[in-house]
């Protein structure tokens, strides 16, 4: 009876250890396995904080009870439902290269959905971005819902819905003028996302298209950047292009690096002269190139960036009627200065940026950031 019962109590020992070993290795597993974004580095910037896992403000939308981090493989009957069979009216937005449509998901909310055209290059491409999108997770990168590869040259990307529009519209259009404080932070947040592409990611991402067109503003108008559709991964320092692909320029008129243009190299240095572009539009209320004038910004500034100290002011907005931060427009006209010098090996990496921008426009920065709870002014 006593030796039963022994056998007993031993054999529920084991099975307990063994219960107790398979959980820690599950949990083991799970730690160590690569996450949706890659392994990210740790940061210290309290802008950030605990929120760096937050992936966007908002309910979750359309996952149902998925982790929102998660991107979710749609099936294309379930694409051709959310945008009404592609319906010409939910057509948002067209590109060389993609349509994107307002689309509706099974539980209501809205979302954005890029469709590739179809063609093998294309495909391509839509896996290339699709493959970078994956890795990615950042309060101010545009998040990826899902995606929908059924179709053997069509792609589709769901991306969360944001609803403010473009900087370029809210820059350059008829609306009310953005404040210099919103600019300013603005300007922080871009900065932080390319600073976590090309320093938190592993591997490193090159955006390769920065500019004012590719910054969302969101319900509280923080910025998301988008359109990873020339980003590379994997670029340690610089890196040409296979031959197939130097024919397809990566930037965008007055954005895009000198330096690229005359070697090919792409690299984040790339991705800095591109920042230091929007930079000097946010500061000006110009546009990166002057079509009428056949003008690009950088060429215009040359004169103020020589000389920040002494030209900075006259540069800023006229629009905003003198209602700005006069030691934050010279510090930020310098920091442009330095992001687009014509040697890149001299150009700041952006986390430097976002240490220039904390220590020269905590401010502007702190001062939107008190307001984020309620409706943020323009």
């Amino acid at each position: 009876m006593h030796l039963s019962l022994a056998i007993s109590l031993a054999s529920a020992a084991v099975v307990f250890s063994i219960a107790l070993v398979s959980f820690a290795y599950f949990k083991m597993f799970r730690w160590y396995r690569i996450p949706p974004c890659g392994w990210c580095r740790r940061s210290d910037d309290l802008e950030l904080g605990p929120a760096q896992a937050r992936v966007a403000d908002g309910p979750e939308t359309g996952l149902g009870k998925e982790k929102s981090s998660a991107a979710r493989r749609f099936g294309w009957a379930e694409i051709e439902s959310a945008t009404g069979k592609f319906a010409p009216d939910a057509v948002v937005g067209e590109g060389g290269s993609s349509t994107v449509y307002l689309a509706r998901l099974p539980n209501s909310s809205l979302a954005a959905l890029k469709l590739h055209r179809p063609s093998e290059r294309l495909h391509r491409a839509f896996r290339q971005e699709l493959d970078v999108l994956l890795r990615l997770r950042h309060p101010h990168i545009v998040r990826l819902l899902g995606y929908c590869d059924d179709r053997e040259e069509e792609g589709v990307l769901v991306f969360e819905y944001v609803p403010n529009g473009s900087l370029q519209e809210r820059l350059h259009g008829d609306g009310e003028v953005l404040t210099w404080a919103r600019r300013m932070a603005v300007a922080y947040q871009v900065a932080q996302a390319l600073e976590y592409l090309h320093e938190g990611c592993d591997p490193q991402v090159v955006h390769g298209d920065v500019k004012a067109a590719n910054v969302l503003l969101d319900g509280r108008m923080e910025a998301k950047l988008c359109d990873f559709g020339s980003a590379r991964a994997g670029f340690s320092a610089a890196v040409a292009p296979p031959r197939s692909a130097r024919a397809m320029m990566v930037g965008s008129l007055g954005y895009v690096d000198p330096h690229y243009l005359r070697s090919g190299m792409v690299s984040k240095k790339s991705d800095v002269y591109s920042f230091g572009v929007l930079l000097l539009e946010l500061v000006t209320g110009a546009e990166a190139f002057d079509a009428g004038r056949e003008l690009r910004l950088t060429a215009a500034m040359g004169p103020v960036l020589r000389d920040p100290e002494g030209r900075a002011a006259k540069a800023v907005d006229p629009r905003l009627g003198g209602d700005y931060d006069a030691g934050e427009a010279k510090a930020a006209v310098d920091v442009a200065a330095l992001c687009v010098g014509d040697n890149p090996g001299l150009r700041p990496s952006m986390a430097e940026v976002v240490r220039m921008f904390r220590d020269k426009a905590s401010s502007s920065i702190a001062a939107v950031a008190s307001k984020s709870d309620g409706k943020s002014e323009l």
